[in-house]
């Protein structure tokens, strides 16, 4: 079962003030990876290189910052191109959901994942072949 990583989730990775949640996402992440599972989008590494160098109560530096892209790199990775985005848009229209979020479920359903980390969406919602799992919900 091919596991998308969403950004919120990744972020958390280096997030210091929330750390529940960044030791549940390196958790997820290794083993997510270790059995090959992982899956991102480069929607996705745009998102989280952002993110942790503005969104973060302590940002990362751009170098730390861009060996951490670098590193989730080597994971696989969807290309958002314009078969995605048309998708999305559907997806959107069908789903009632952000553009945003309908092509990260639209990168992982391309990249066939069954499980979709995030906050963003509904913990237990099923999109198509996609279930979306809050991993921080208890």
């Amino acid at each position: 079962m091919r596991r998308f990583f969403d950004t919120n989730v990744l972020v958390y990775l280096f997030d210091a003030s929330a750390p529940r949640k960044k030791a549940r996402a390196q958790e997820l992440l290794r083993q997510a990876a270790n059995a090959g599972l992982a899956l991102l989008s480069t929607q996705v590494l745009q998102e989280f290189f952002v993110a942790v160098t503005r969104k973060l109560s302590a940002p990362l530096p751009h170098e730390q910052a861009e060996r951490a892209v670098r590193n989730l790199a080597k994971l696989p990775v969807e290309q958002v191109d314009a078969e995605t985005i048309l998708k999305a848009i559907e997806t959107m229209r069908r789903y009632q959901l952000s553009f945003w979020d309908s092509v990260i479920v639209q990168a992982a359903l391309h990249g066939g994942a069954t499980l979709l980390y995030t906050e963003d969406l509904n913990d237990g919602q099923v999109i198509e072949t996609l279930v979306v799992e809050n991993p921080f919900q208890s």
